[in-house]
């Protein structure tokens, strides 16, 4: 990490202030880090949705990253089964944890009107039964932090990251987060909401400094990290998934296509070996099959090696 870069992310939390309830937010943070710790607990940080840019100081306008967070619920979950405990760092009202599968459904029409009360139609129960059996098998391991603003998430992720040291190798971070590339300085921004009588709206926007450097080196130096690469271009997608891994230094990079994300993505790590494919079949996606499942599953594997290795090495 060269000098303007540590400079750089520096800078940006001094321009930046907290987001409301940090503290109690961090506070609840160490807690599950600490009592895993204490148990030998394998925790993921699992970061998801997209961050807003904000244009104004009190905000009526910003700038958004497409991101529903469908990867970092539905990895959450399979985090969940495989036995991690989950810090779910998620963008408020993006998709959650089990609770994803009814978002698009009324209530009203799951509900059935009897004579002397209501009741969950017959066709709905079996699968809300599941649903709740499995949240309520999980849910005392699972922490669920929001945020809205591209500032909210990096100061979370920060101080997330930090409390994880004391998990060593134990801790996985799976950076889903659809993060902004590019911001408005809080110096830079208007107090008030911008009028339009003043005319057609330029604007000029800073580059967000890059939040992997630091959390690899100095945040989490322990933990087994991985990021998610997405391009248009499918000839691009390795050569950049292996540039990020060649500049930060940490473990794997998830890279997908924007048009393919759903069923397929490879899997890029430091070592020689091409890259590793993790693609969809026709039944799989006839059945359900999510490959949140599939890469969970792998990156489990990676991790139980990664932990072996740190243990002896």
């Amino acid at each position: 990490m060269d000098h303007s870069e540590d400079l750089n992310w520096k800078i940006f939390f001094e321009e930046n202030s907290k987001p409301s309830h940090f503290d109690e937010n961090v506070k609840l943070i160490f807690e599950v880090c600490q009592q895993a710790a204490i148990k030998k607990h394998r925790v993921a940080l699992v970061t998801s949705g997209g961050t807003t840019v904000p244009l104004e100081q009190n905000t009526v306008r910003f700038i958004d990253n497409f991101s529903a967070g469908t990867r970092g619920s539905a990895s959450a979950e399979y985090f969940l089964e495989a036995g991690y405990q989950v810090i779910f760092l998620h963008r408020s009202k993006s998709l959650e944890p089990y609770s994803r599968h009814l978002v698009g459904r009324s209530i009203f029409d799951m509900i059935e009107i009897l004579p002397e009360n209501i009741t969950i139609g017959q066709k709905h129960q079996v699968e809300l039964r599941t649903l709740t059996e499995k949240y309520q098998q999980y849910k005392c391991n699972l922490l669920m932090i929001s945020f809205n603003s591209l500032s909210d998430y990096l100061w979370l992720l920060q101080a997330t990251a930090q409390k994880m040291q004391i998990l060593g190798p134990l801790a996985l971070l799976y950076l889903a987060a659809a993060v902004s590339d590019f911001y408005i300085p809080a110096s830079q921004m208007p107090c008030h909401k911008i009028q339009s009588s003043g005319g057609p709206l330029s604007l000029s926007l800073q580059l967000v400094p890059k939040m992997l450097a630091p959390l690899v080196t100095l945040w989490a130096p322990n933990a087994f990290i991985v990021s998610f690469k997405l391009e248009t271009n499918e000839t691009l997608l390795e050569s950049k998934s292996k540039e990020s891994l060649e500049k930060y230094h940490h473990h794997v990079v998830i890279g997908n296509l924007l048009h393919s994300r759903k069923v397929y993505v490879i899997l890029v790590d430091r070592s020689s070996s091409p890259p590793e494919e993790i693609r969809l079949s026709d039944s799989e996606l006839e059945s359900g099959v999510e490959i949140e499942s599939k890469i969970v599953e792998n990156l489990k594997e990676r991790h139980t090696k990664y932990y072996a290795n740190h243990k002896t090495g």
